[in-house]
């Protein structure tokens, strides 16, 4: 699988179906797991399982990312974004930058096989807010 740069719903991002080839091209420590991106919800049910009080809010969440079980995920809505990821069914994220480090153009070109760029470009935006969900209870983390 390839590594493709694309403007992603939060950030500029490197997507992939191989954990293995975004944690060499960001230099990412192996302890260190990536999030899960889904365009279909139905899709999304079948890899991991939403506690019953907190699917309503996954549903219909922009810009959010949620952790069950220690397992990130986001479901997208934004309708570009959510194109790519149809192709693939789900996609590994990750924000397209050195980890620990900020954004840089040229860091990003050496390491992605495509680039998926669109009239307004690439460019860094706020990150997603972040929620722990448990059974009944959530817990946000940034």
């Amino acid at each position: 699988m390839k590594i493709l740069l694309a403007q992603t719903d939060t950030t500029v991002g490197f997507l992939s179906q191989s954990a293995d080839k975004l944690r060499e091209a960001k230099r990412r420590e192996e302890s260190k797991p990536f999030l899960k991106v889904f365009c279909a919800f139905q899709t999304l049910k079948t890899h991991i399982r939403i506690p019953d009080a907190h699917k309503r809010r996954v549903r219909y969440a922009k810009k959010t990312t949620f952790i069950v079980k220690n397992q990130a995920f986001r479901y997208v809505t934004d309708p570009g974004h959510a194109r790519l990821i149809e192709c693939y069914g789900w996609l590994y994220s990750t924000s397209a930058n050195e980890s620990g480090s900020s954004f840089d153009p040229s860091f990003c070109l050496e390491r992605t096989d495509w680039i998926i760029e669109d009239a307004q470009g690439l460019y860094e935006r706020s990150s997603s807010k972040i929620y722990r969900l448990g059974r009944q209870r959530l817990k946000r983390i940034r």
